[in-house]
């Protein structure tokens, strides 16, 4: 019998809560109810970053140091281990994890940190052909200063299938969701896009959806076979800054971008088409 998909919610002094898929999501933002919106007025501040399950030194110090600035934090195999807990529930407002791994002690997957509570949560699990673990992803809603929506994706893609029908699977869902939204999306995480039939499938995805990708100048993002794993994507929203922190405290190295929010939805195609994929290093 296949394990029931939920998210986990801390907030700092309330009873860890268990959220379930919404069943249905085909009148997303028509019935969400009203909330607090993201503190900040001008800029939004995202922090995404897998953070190899905190194996290893100043994963702590690294998050306190750029982590605690970001109204948002999406992190990818994110342990909940009491020091990740105390940090995110002192930190933030609402805390929302989606168990992919379940170890003896604490669960492991995506988690998404945030400075208000979302109007909406949904998460979701795709299991990988060979090793039969599974990958998490998270959807959530949250309202901005001027009155709209931002739906929020962190995704940690599947990693060990033979094609891509899985990989290209787990992300129906989430492109389900994202085209029943009307206002800004940002969709971001690991999406170990590390063969050139992965990438393909990624960035005709992100068409479809009209995503824009956030475009690095210093690139130094985690990569495998010559292609970057990490990704942040987005509609709706103005990039102002993008940058990647190297460190030694993952196997990935976090991705910091500051977005502007524009006054409406901008759901035109992106500017940049997608004419070629690189060869591998």
């Amino acid at each position: 019998m296949a394990k029931k998909t939920y998210s986990v919610r801390y907030v700092a002094g309330q009873p860890v809560e268990r959220i379930f898929p919404p069943l249905a999501f085909s009148r997303l933002g028509q019935a969400l109810p009203p909330g607090e919106p993201l503190p900040g007025s001008k800029l939004l501040r995202v922090m995404v970053w897998n953070i190899y399950k905190q194996q290893r030194a100043d994963w702590l110090s690294v998050l306190q140091g750029f982590g605690k600035d970001a109204q948002l934090v999406l992190l990818q195999e994110a342990q909940t281990t009491p020091e990740l807990v105390r940090f995110a529930t002192s930190n933030y407002l609402a805390t929302d994890q989606v168990p992919a791994l379940i170890f003896p002690q604490h669960p492991s997957g995506v988690m998404t940190l945030s400075a208000a509570h979302p109007v909406y949560c949904c998460p979701l699990r795709e299991r990988e052909p060979l090793l039969r673990l599974a990958k998490s992803a998270l959807v959530t809603v949250y309202p901005l200063y001027d009155g709209q929506l931002m739906m929020v994706v962190n995704i940690h893609a599947v990693n060990f299938s033979l094609g891509v029908d899985v990989y290209s699977k787990q992300l129906g869902p989430i492109g389900e969701q994202i085209l029943n939204h009307q206002g800004p999306v940002i969709m971001a995480g690991d999406f170990n896009a590390w063969s050139r039939q992965r990438i393909t499938a990624l960035y005709r995805f992100a068409d479809r959806m009209t995503l824009r990708e956030v475009k690095f100048l210093d690139d130094q993002r985690r990569r495998a076979f010559g292609r970057p794993l990490d990704f942040v994507f987005y509609r709706g929203l103005k990039v102002t800054e993008a940058s990647v922190l190297v460190t030694q405290a993952s196997d990935h190295n976090p991705l910091l971008v500051e977005f502007e929010p524009h006054k409406r939805t901008d759901k035109t195609v992106p500017e940049t088409k997608i004419v070629g994929i690189p060869h591998a290093g």
